[in-house]
């Protein structure tokens, strides 16, 4: 169902989407903000308040309407549904932005799944492929692949975690273990449960006439010593995917396939020069709208039910459920 115009109107303006907390929110925690999230950590819990902030190729770029609600809520929907291939760090979803979490240490290497030859950015395998790179993270590719090809089989190309304003860099196992960053039995360990996780996640998807294309996962240890997932999970922020019916007719055509997540939005930045240097162009009222209702029509996809936005101003809605109004 799409956001009723005039909610969507009162979110655009100012003050309709979360983008920064304010002083109040210190006494959730010791603070650290990422490039969409806000953590605030008390002994062994973290309370994780998902702002509207949006991001592409590691740039903040702006804020969507109600993106920190379907990130968080279809988060929540994922965490749920796929705790049997592995456990999740959510303890309860106070706010329709902000999840009470177990505190974990992070291990710092997102596990990236690929299951297509694509994406836009200069670090993608696509970009690579096309390049003339015959192997990635490690990873032989074959002679004559197209894009957007489904590969043999879905690749693990782990990736460093850059801090806040840096790019991550995608690297192959090898790499990892001579930085010191994980150790090869830990690897092993992680790549196990999250090649699982990304055929699980598949075959959900496929039930609902996606594909999912490809994700990255986040991982951390738990004070009882157990790897469990942390930040998110397959939500349009952390993966790709395209709708089903289509994929095969638009490869027919030498076409990009019908893409519902955040893509649009990095083909649009890409056609305006921009791939995550310099000064990114300003989102404009259409495209934020078009995000938002992209945003919305995937929860509704992958959930099998309506998004029910919440559209009480968030700061203060936030502010009185996390008990510091």
């Amino acid at each position: 169902m799409p956001l009723h115009p005039a909610v969507l109107r009162d979110a655009l303006a100012e003050g309709g989407t979360l983008d920064a907390l304010d002083e109040r929110f210190d006494a959730l925690g010791e603070r650290y903000s990422g490039k969409v999230r806000e953590n605030f950590t008390q002994g062994q819990q973290r309370l994780i308040v998902v702002t509207d902030r949006v991001s592409a190729f590691d740039v903040v770029l702006g804020t969507i309407p109600f993106k920190g609600q379907v990130l968080n809520l279809l988060a929540k929907h994922w965490f749920d549904l796929s705790k049997d291939v592995m456990p999740g760090h959510v303890i309860d979803v106070p706010d329709p932005q902000a999840t009470r979490a177990i505190e974990c240490t992070p291990i710092p290497v997102e596990m990236v799944v690929r299951g297509y030859l694509t994406g836009s950015s200069s670090t993608s395998i696509l970009h690579a492929y096309s390049s003339g790179a015959r192997t990635f993270c490690g990873h032989a590719l074959p002679e004559g692949l197209r894009p957007h090809e489904r590969l043999a089989e879905p690749l693990l190309t782990p990736s460093t975690k850059a801090a806040k304003g840096d790019h991550d860099q995608s690297v192959s196992k090898d790499t990892l273990f001579e930085r010191g960053l994980i150790d090869p039995d830990t690897f092993a360990e992680l790549e196990a449960g999250v090649m699982k996780l990304f055929a699980f996640g598949q075959a959900e998807a496929a039930k609902r006439g996606l594909i999912l294309v490809d994700t990255k996962y986040e991982l951390g240890r738990a004070p009882d010593g157990r790897i469990v997932l942390i930040d998110e999970i397959h939500t349009p922020d952390s993966s790709r995917y395209w709708y089903a019916d289509s994929y095969e007719d638009a490869m027919a055509k030498g076409e990009p396939p019908r893409a519902l997540d955040k893509e649009f939005l990095r083909r649009w930045l890409v056609s305006k020069g921009f791939r995550g240097d310099g000064t990114p162009p300003p989102l404009s009222a259409e495209i934020r709208a078009e995000a938002a209702g992209r945003y919305v029509e995937l929860f509704e996809q992958l959930t099998g039910r309506a998004f029910e936005a919440d559209a009480e101003p968030p700061l203060e809605r936030l502010a009185r459920n996390l008990g510091v109004a």
